[in-house]
Parts: structure tokens; sequence; C-alpha cells
């Protein structure tokens, strides 16, 4: 993923062909905006309270899954695809080894809305790895909406935002939920920063109510939370560790992650 700080918090309060591209694969510009002050990610690898899981893409290629289970994780986000033209090319061995081996895993996708419309990208994403079942490993489809890769820190605040302003955000990010709950019958988690957040989203959107939360933050602790989260239900806290790929936790019991797998 891009950057490094998501939220979670609806499980706990409620239960919770185009041109060619370039795409992200696993650089993140997270540590820059979120992490002020603090030395590298890897520093932050203390224990915390809940599950232990982790996140990868095609960066990491073919994942030793049996070892990372062996290590502890029992859950991953796998990457499915970003935008409208790139799907993971390692994604059947992470999607299905990570199943084979015991984990509770989901797919991501990472959005782009300067390439297409939110309903669009759902679509896409559904018809390559996001759909969803209740059979108790699968976890809701997320998507990966954060910092704008295609300009990085030198970004300006519009960029940032992808070019687009607080309202028609909320309505982007709408249009890829509603279309994610038509398709698979649940909500999808959102990923995403507080800073990122609450500057391209702020007030204008509150999924709260509905969709879990999946904070990136490679920080000590967490303090804020996008408009109206008030507790995450994963929280990603580092790029490296123990795990292959990004380091993370579920908020939680590991009957509630599987309460979360069975919808």
């Amino acid at each position: 993923m891009v950057f490094h700080c998501l939220i979670f918090p609806f499980l706990l309060l409620s239960f919770l062909s185009i041109p060619a591209q370039s795409f992200s694969l696993n650089t993140s510009d997270l540590y820059t905006h979120e992490c002020h002050g603090l030395t590298a990610g890897r520093t932050l690898l203390q224990a915390r309270s809940g599950v232990p899981g982790m996140d990868v893409s095609s960066y990491q290629g073919n994942v030793d899954w049996p070892s990372a289970y062996n290590n502890v994780a029992r859950f991953a986000y796998i990457k499915g695809t970003e935008g409208t033209g790139y799907p993971n090319p390692y994604f059947s061995q992470q999607y299905v080894g990570s199943y084979r081996a015991g984990f509770i895993r989901g797919a991501y996708h990472f959005g782009r809305p300067d390439i297409s419309n939110g309903a669009t990208q759902a679509m896409y994403f559904l018809t390559n790895g996001g759909r969803w079942s209740s059979d108790g490993q699968t976890l809701p489809g997320a998507l990966d909406i954060e910092y704008n890769p295609s300009c990085g820190n030198s970004c300006n605040p519009l960029q940032t935002c992808y070019n687009l302003g607080k309202p028609e955000m909320r309505k982007w990010i709408q249009d890829f939920v509603n279309t994610s709950k038509q398709g698979t019958g649940v909500y999808p988690v959102i990923y995403s920063t507080a800073d990122w957040y609450n500057t391209c989203v702020g007030t204008y959107g509150d999924f709260s109510s509905v969709c879990p939360f999946w904070l990136a933050c490679y920080c000590p602790m967490v303090t804020t939370y996008p408009y109206n989260w008030k507790v995450y239900t994963f929280w990603q806290y580092a790029d490296s560790g123990t795990f292959p790929g990004d380091q993370n936790v579920f908020n939680g019991p590991y009957s509630l992650l599987q309460k979360l797998a069975k919808g």
C-alpha cells in the first residue's frame, strides 16, 4: 500500500482497456505524511493487543504462507487490483496459498480516482478477486484510498486528492462502497490514513456506521482517526517485521475476526 494508517471501528461498534499507467507496488509515502518525528516503521514492532496479521502485494512475490502462519500471523489482506488496468500477477498464489495455510484472508483494491469512477473500479475489483463468501475464511474486500502515487511527495494539496474536492471524493468512495455492497452482500473495509482522509474527504464522508476502518499509521499509539470513526478494526503499524509485507493487528479476539469473515 502507499501509506500506513487505517481504522476498523465498525466491527467493534456494531458487532463492525485504458492507456498504460504507472501503478504502485508496495512503496509508501505514509512515513513522510504520518510519522512525524519517528525514526522508522520497523522500530514500532513492539507487541500490540489483538490478532496479528499482514498485507502483501506483488512486491512480496510468492509468499511462504505456512512459515508466516507458524510465526502466528492469522489474517492477511492481499492486493487484488489497482485502478482499472492492473491485476496483481501474484494474486492467485497469495490468495489461495494463504487460505490453504489456514489464514483468514481478503483482497484489497488500490483506488485511483484519477483513472475512473468508483463504481467502475469496484466492478473491476469484483471481477478480479474481490468477491466475498461466508466461509469463515474470507474477509470483506477492502478499498485502499490514500495519497496519489502519481506525484508522491511532490503533490500539491489538490493533487494529493486526485484533483477532486471533498464532495466529489465522497461520491467516488460512496459509489465504490455501494457497488461493492451490491456485488457481495457486505460492506467493504476502508483503508486510509487519518491525514489523507480528513484532508480529502473530511466531514463530507461518514462511512463509520457501515464500513469497518483499517487505519494506516506507523506510530507508537493511535491518537487521531478519520471523521466519525472512534476506533480502528485493523491497524497497519509498520512496513516490515516478523511477517512478509506490512505488519497489521486486528483490534479484538480471534472469535471476532471469524465473525467478520462470516458476515
